[in-house]
């Protein structure tokens, strides 16, 4: 009788080789199926890593949040290498297989959808798409702030003038910029020296905004080498909008503070 590797006995690594099932004979079809995978667990990696940083904003633990920010931001780095492998995929060997995939589509993922809910972009017919019928997860992140607003909480508690409406908005509600909190911004990098631990803060927040939109830009890429102006699987328009997605930025007034820098 064999005995199971202990590596294979930790990780479930043969459960884990048995979910790629492909349903047709295409030669990309295992390829992406092993990437839509890969992405899916990075994008709860990242969404853990948010989730302690939030926790350590709520201690005021600052140096605590910028590790996982970090964390963080080094995993979306893979996140978009992915679409590199991605785009390795000739636009007819995708084609064989897209109609397979009947109406699968990304922007269905559950765990791109926490991935989005704890950066903050709650728009209102998602937050009452998931109280109707929303998957466990996204209930939960929706109940938690952001980690954006935990950042400003956390500001706030560190004497800067967060305005207060801010501070008290329901938990699933957007974040809508607000002129006084790009003041705040603009306050401490006019100062960094005077407010180190609040720069560092904002610069690790924003390189996870940038990683972000950095995947939004390289999928619009890989999309339209893809599928042209094709819609896409699950009803979305494809390419058009992620072009309108691209105009999104997470954590706003900490890019529209700089014009005034």
């Amino acid at each position: 009788m064999s005995r199971t590797a202990e590596y294979v006995a930790y990780g479930r690594m043969d459960q884990l080789h048995e979910l790629q099932q492909p349903r047709s004979d295409a030669r990309g079809e295992l390829n992406f199926l092993l990437l839509s995978h890969v992405k899916e667990l990075l994008f709860r990696a990242v969404t853990d890593d948010l989730g302690h940083a939030r926790y350590a904003l709520e201690q005021d633990d600052a140096a605590g949040a910028c590790v996982a920010l970090a964390r963080a931001a080094r995993t979306q780095r893979v996140l978009v290498a992915c679409w590199e492998s991605m785009n390795g995929m000739s636009v007819d060997e995708y084609a064989a297989f897209r109609h397979v995939l009947e109406n699968a589509s990304g922007v269905q993922s559950f765990a791109y959808r926490a991935l989005e809910f704890a950066m903050g972009n709650r728009p209102p017919e998602q937050v009452a798409a998931v109280a109707v019928d929303g998957h466990e997860s996204l209930r939960a992140e929706l109940a938690k702030p952001s980690v954006y607003d935990a950042a400003l909480r956390h500001l706030a508690r560190q004497g800067f003038a967060i305005p207060v409406p801010c501070l008290e908005k329901p938990a699933d509600r957007q974040h809508e910029p607000d002129v006084l909190v790009e003041d705040v911004w603009l306050e401490i990098y006019r100062d960094p020296g005077q407010h180190r631990e609040a720069h560092r803060l904002a610069e690790c927040l924003l390189e996870v905004a940038y990683q972000f939109s950095q995947w939004r830009a390289v999928h619009l890429l890989v999309v339209e080498r893809m599928l042209g102006g094709k819609s896409g699987t699950g009803g979305s328009d494809g390419a058009a909008w992620l072009r309108a997605i691209n105009e999104h930025r997470f954590f706003p007034e900490l890019w529209t503070f700089r014009t005034r820098l």
